[in-house]
């Protein structure tokens, strides 16, 4: 029996709806995972000692940075127990076969890492490189702990087809800004495309506090790819 993933709600989600969604296929599901779960991952974060900082990192066509703690997710490193068991959880057959329904992809493979984002932090309007199929966007920050006031939302982007996603669009230049709700037991799913542009706003949030979400990275079972710590361009174990 799962833990932490509430897995016949996702499972509930329609395939046909969700590649019919307009500008692009994306969701926001709320209470994928159960109460009880939810607030054993809140409670036992990665500290972010752990993470590395990436701040000032240049981008594809003058991008702005996308400034945060980030945390890649490998074979046997030392996270809290309730990450662990859930991140078995996730890959599990159910997961992976529900995933792969919403995003069309057979038998796709995972990547996961955790990001921290403190004050002043955005994610400027990107689309998702093309060796993925999308992501699915985990969100921990607390209804009891955060303001939305503060920001944190990702925002799906509609740019009427006129940018190539190697340019630098602003916020203001998209037709449509759709925000997915991210305080408390939500997430998102959004499939890369190159109509596939997303970020998040300027974080307002006072000092001390972060916004923290948990990423699963969906890739083509063909073509997945370790980025970090020196194995670029070699194929790894699937996940």
């Amino acid at each position: 029996m799962s833990q932490y993933l509430d897995i016949d709600r996702l499972e509930s989600i329609d395939a046909s709806d969700f590649r019919a969604r307009s500008p692009y296929p994306w969701a926001n599901p709320d209470n994928l995972l159960t109460e009880e779960g939810y607030r054993s991952l809140l409670e036992n974060m990665p500290d972010v000692s752990q993470f590395t900082r990436e701040f000032g990192k240049e981008r594809r066509g003058n991008q702005a940075p996308h400034d945060r703690y980030t945390l890649e997710y490998t074979e046997g490193m030392d996270v809290p127990e309730p990450w662990q068991d859930f991140i078995d959880e996730l890959r599990g057959d159910r997961y992976r076969a529900a995933i792969g329904r919403l995003f069309n992809a057979k038998n796709p493979e995972f990547r996961f890492h955790w990001h921290y984002a403190p004050p002043s932090c955005s994610v400027s309007p990107h689309c998702d490189a093309k060796r993925e199929f999308g992501a699915h966007i985990w969100y921990f920050n607390s209804e009891e702990e955060w303001d939305p006031a503060w920001g944190g939302d990702t925002l799906v982007l509609d740019d009427g087809g006129r940018f190539q996603p190697d340019s630098a669009p602003a916020f203001e230049d998209f037709d449509q800004v759709i925000s997915c709700r991210s305080t408390g037991n939500w997430s998102a799913i959004i499939e890369r495309s190159e109509r596939g542009w997303h970020g998040v706003r300027e974080i307002t949030c006072p000092e001390g506090l972060m916004r923290r979400v948990f990423i699963v990275v969906v890739n083509p079972s063909s073509i997945y790819w370790r980025v970090r710590d020196g194995l670029k361009g070699k194929q790894i174990q699937r996940l």
